[in-house]
Order: structure tokens, then sequence, then C-alpha cells
């Protein structure tokens, strides 16, 4: 398949999103009988966990039980993946899924805690733009002035990531291809180690998802230099896109959604998957995705479990064409 894809703009989110509950024969939807634990497998401040507490703290009272986020960094997410996957499948244990836990890893490690399988999806939630952000002491106002400069000096510079298999590492490795520049990746147990580091220029680059990185770059504490999507973001409409910066077919939108162990009852996911979609809906959480950067994209089991195949595609090719690998 071409680099170039359609995938996050293409048919599969325009697939409607269909109750099943009563299809399914119930005669009432299902609901937790304690509190529900939501996995993020990543530190606190990022992306994923942003997402998951803007789920969570509406998701607990729909349900009639808490839904507590519980972070579990580590391994590129693979940790709290590992989590969920091992967990009993009675509809009490989440997992705040990323592109990287859920397609990612799966050819990047070569030996994975838990097999892609372990995990049904539940829900798509939204998704997130990459950037290129730059302490202001590295000299370069654009894209094209930050390839040079890191022609120029080979090796001298670091990125960082919020961990190995994140999207924002493969960003950087595919950028490293395609760009033909030599910067070392730094990976992190989760964003939140990322900012402080590049705050002080401790750290000269970030590969990652936006969100997080928007209120600094705002205040001039940071630079923007490009966007991974195809086209440019909503948050940063001035910012140009790797694209337009002079890579053709360079693209890589992150996303966040929701699973559950595997063999959890389809009426559960359902219940679950019904709950957010109704969460998505409410202008007031359409807004704070907007305003953290993030674009809603509601999409149930089956869609979400087409659109992960789909992706699956994608990276396993730009993981062959990078060269990466880990261990």
């Amino acid at each position: 398949m071409s680099l170039r894809r359609r995938t996050l703009l293409g048919a599969t989110l325009a697939l409607p999103w269909i109750g099943t509950a009563h299809a399914q024969g119930t005669s009432s939807p299902w609901a937790p009988t304690r509190p529900v634990r939501l996995v993020v497998p990543f530190q606190g401040g990022g992306a994923t966990d942003l997402t998951a507490r803007l789920i969570a703290e509406r998701l607990g009272p729909m349900l009639g039980q808490p839904v507590v986020v519980d972070n579990r960094p580590g391994a590129g997410g693979n940790v709290g993946a590992e989590i969920v996957a091992r967990s009993d499948p009675d509809g009490h244990t989440l997992l705040m899924c990323t592109i990287g836990t859920a397609s990612i890893n799966q050819f990047l490690y070569s030996r994975m805690p838990f097999r892609p399988e372990d995990l049904a999806a539940v829900a798509l939630v939204n998704l997130v733009a990459n950037g290129i952000v730059v302490h202001p002491s590295v000299p370069a106002r654009s894209f094209q002035e930050f390839v040079a400069h890191a022609k120029q000096n080979p090796g001298r510079m670091n990125y960082g990531t919020p961990g190995n298999g994140t999207s924002g590492h493969m960003s950087g490795e595919y950028l490293k291809v395609r760009a033909g520049i030599d910067i070392t990746h730094v990976p992190y147990r989760g964003t939140g180690g990322v900012i402080p580091d590049l705050l002080s220029g401790t750290l000269q680059v970030a590969v990652d998802n936006l969100p997080a990185y928007i209120p600094h770059i705002r205040e001039g504490r940071m630079r923007l230099l490009a966007v991974t999507s195809r086209d440019r973001w909503f948050t940063n409409p001035e910012v140009p896109t790797v694209i337009e910066s002079g890579i053709p077919g360079f693209e890589a939108v992150a996303w966040f959604g929701v699973q559950a162990p595997a063999r959890v009852p389809a009426n559960v996911l359902q219940r679950y998957a019904d709950a957010i979609a109704e969460i998505s809906r409410d202008p007031a959480v359409v807004a704070r995705q907007r305003e953290i950067g993030a674009e809603p994209r509601p999409l149930g089991p089956a869609a979400f479990e087409a659109f992960i195949r789909e992706e699956n595609e994608k990276w396993r090719e730009v993981v062959r064409v990078s060269g990466a690998k880990l261990d």
C-alpha cells in the first residue's frame, strides 16, 4: 500500500455508528457493578492522558460507577496494554489505546508481551497531529532550515518522544529516512517527561502529539516548525505540513481509542461504544477536544477494528522502510 493513503479521511470514518444492544436481544444495557479501571499506558500530561480523563469523567456518571484513570507507562505503551490484555474479560478494565499500542508496536518490537488479538476494539475517540517542535535555541525558523541545520550537524541533535513505538518515534525515524538527516532518538516514558527537557533546552527537538505543546508554543517557549498531518492542523493553521515543506506523501497522524480484553461480550463492548459516542456528540466535549488540539472521530467496535487493520498496513511499511527495530 502506498504511504500516501487516505485512511484518516477516507471511507472508514464515514461508516455509520450503529448501536446493537437491542439487536442482540438484551432487555437493558449492561452496566458495571464496581469501579471501572481505564488504563493509560503513558505518563500523565500527554494527549493519551488528556483524552482518557475527558472520557472518564463523563463515562462514570453514565454507567453508574466511577471510571478511574490508571497511568501505567513503559515500553512504548506495552506495559499498560499488557495489563489490560491479561485482565479478566468482565468489562471492568479498559485500555486507552494509541496508534502505538494498537498498531505500530507489533511491527517494531521483535518480542511482544501480548498479541494484538488479545485486545478487542471498543471505540475510536479522536485524531491528533504530530508536531516538529524545537527549543528556541535551535537556529531554525522553518522546517527547511531545520533540515539544513541537522545536515550540517549530523548526530549532534537529539529528538525526544513519549516512548519507543509511539507515533512520534516512528514519525521521527521516517523523517530521518525521507529528509536524509541524522538525529538521535531519546525515548521518554511519556510526554510529561519530554516537555520539561525541551523547555530547559536539555533536549533540542520533540516529535510528539501536538496538544500538550500548544500552550508553550503560544507563549513562545517552543517553536513549531511543521505538522505531520496531510493538511494543516486547525490549531495552528499558519504552520505548514511536512508535505508542504518538501517531503511528498509524509503523513503520520496519531489516534486514540478504547480497547478491552478479548472475550469481553459484544453487548458490553457496545454499551461502552454507545456511551462514548454520546459523550463525543456533546458540544462541550467537542469544544474541549478541539481546545486541546484533537479532532473528534468516533467509531464503534466493527468500524474501529477495520480502521486498525488499515492502519496496520501503513505502519508495517513505515517500520520496514525506516529499518527501526526494538528488542
